[in-house]
């Protein structure tokens, strides 16, 4: 079909009852996208006039995840079901095309190619409406299709309605459809609201055609995962594991080594070189871009991450939206915030903490650290406990240090401060003044030493904590008188 020829409708009013969410059911997230943004891409090929979705729950939600897919979205509310929804959206497609495909947004691994062979069968059939079906093991929980003979159609039975002899069916209904709509119309007209919900189903609309003598086809889908729906938490979980599964092999056929596929998370938008190794338990998100000959090891978490060739992530780091360029190594235990640029062959080492900061060629922050809103030259060296303290409790303020640089254990640089190049930084210092290029900076009270104050205190200690001897009764004071044995043994 030529662009002109046919619109398309996404079906996204519903709610997602099974689901047990408080969110739209298309809002939620399988293989690191939207559920509807899977669809919508799945369309965005096909050449289609326009893209409309239906929308009801959470509406201003879901329009919003729409627009930069440019998509338009159309209103239905109240929701009276599926047929309802295709009336709602007819002034919105008007007499533009002659066909329009129909497909629910929680069907995300539906194909584009699967999609325009649907539209193809359709066309060349000159079909009223054309289903995409599927064959599968289980059908529990899907409508079934009655056929006539051949490729043809009678009626799509909900599972409520089966007869036992219906109930061997296996090929079901995916809620995909591509209609005429100069038959469409006057099929919906014709509907009513004849069951428990008093709704408009669109399923029904395949009987009233093939009553009154119109194709009605039906294509196998090549795959059966294509058409899954995402009606409850273990079918999300199912869906989201397909999509990995799918990712990981994508990279391991482009020459990435996955350890323990089965166990990593990894985003569509990712990219990986050649001979990069991806240890278990690795979360790659968004638009993560990994080089050639990286090592990501055990449970590191990459998200928005840019890692040219040769970069080590040692385990348990987690990196957002940051830099780092060739040879450098994180980790283990680090912490890259957003905005970093980690410079060829520098070393962010366990228990560090970036922000905003630029760490150059060569330099190190083996321990311990954190730097934030820094710019730190080539070959320095950040002792173990170094903070840069960049907030006063208004605003954020920014270090400077230069190249060749030792800082000392245990120091605090207080922004905003600069720290010339090759200058040395002592242990322990609170910096707040600006240091000189190839000065020493001393900033610590000077210790003095008492002698012998240790002994003594301990001396005074011990005697605080001598148990004290009892009180000697007064001479001459009275005695209680004992009872006689006589007395007592009365």
């Amino acid at each position: 079909m030529s662009s002109s020829d046919f619109a398309i409708v996404i079906l996204a009013a519903g709610k997602g009852t099974r689901l047990r969410s408080n969110r739209a059911k298309v809002l939620h997230r399988a293989g690191g996208r939207t559920l509807m943004e899977h669809v919508v891409r799945a369309c965005q090929p096909l050449g289609a006039k326009k893209i409309f979705a239906v929308v009801g729950h959470q509406a201003d939600d879901v329009r919003a995840a729409l627009e930069p897919l440019g998509v338009e979205a159309v209103l239905q509310q109240p929701q009276h079901g599926t047929g309802h929804a295709l009336l709602v959206a007819r002034r919105a497609i008007g007499n533009r095309v002659k066909h329009v495909l129909v497909l629910p947004g929680d069907a995300p691994l539906i194909g584009g190619g699967t999609l325009r062979s649907l539209l193809q069968t359709h066309r060349n059939g000159n079909a009223a409406a054309t289903i995409l079906t599927a064959v599968v093991e289980n059908p529990a929980g899907y409508g079934r299709i009655l056929r006539k003979s051949g490729s043809t159609v009678a009626a799509i039975v909900e599972e409520s309605q089966l007869s036992e002899e219906q109930r061997t069916i296996n090929e079901i209904n995916s809620s995909m459809y591509c209609f005429a709509l100069d038959k469409l119309w006057p099929a919906l007209a014709r509907l009513k609201p004849n069951n428990t919900h008093r709704e408009l189903y669109l399923t029904d609309v395949i009987a009233v055609l093939s009553q009154q003598g119109d194709t009605v086809l039906a294509q196998v889908a090549a795959d059966a995962q294509e058409v899954l729906g995402c009606n409850t938490r273990a079918e999300l979980g199912e869906v989201d594991r397909i999509f990995r599964t799918r990712k990981s092999a994508a990279l391991m056929e482009a020459g990435v080594t996955i350890r323990l596929p089965e166990s990593v998370v990894i985003d569509p938008d990712v990219q990986a070189g050649e001979d990069t190794l991806i240890e278990s338990c690795v979360q790659l998100l968004g638009k993560t871009r990994i080089g050639a000959r990286c090592t990501i090891r055990t449970g590191s978490l990459l998200t928005d991450a840019q890692l040219a060739d040769g970069v080590t992530i040692e385990p348990y780091s987690v990196i957002a939206s940051s830099r780092i360029d060739s040879g450098a190594v994180v980790g283990p235990f680090a912490r890259l915030r957003p905005d970093n640029h980690v410079r060829a062959g520098a070393h962010i080492g366990n228990f560090v903490e970036l922000k905003k900061t630029v760490m150059g060629e060569g330099t190190k922050a083996n321990h311990l650290a954190y730097l934030g809103d820094a710019r730190i030259g080539r070959n320095t060296n950040i002792g173990a406990g170094t903070i840069t303290c960049n907030y006063d409790g208004v605003a954020k303020h920014s270090t400077t240090i230069g190249n060749r640089v030792f800082i000392g254990t245990d120091s605090a640089l207080v922004a905003p401060v600069r720290i010339g190049d090759g200058a040395y930084v002592a242990a322990g210092s609170v910096i707040t003044e600006n240091v000189p290029a190839d000065a020493l900076a001393i900033a610590r009270g000077r210790q003095a030493n008492k002698p012998n104050w240790a002994a003594k205190r301990r001396r005074e200690l011990a005697a605080a904590e001598k148990p004290k001897k009892p009180r000697r009764a007064k001479s001459g004071a009275r005695r209680k008188s004992r009872p006689r044995k006589s007395a007592r043994r009365r």
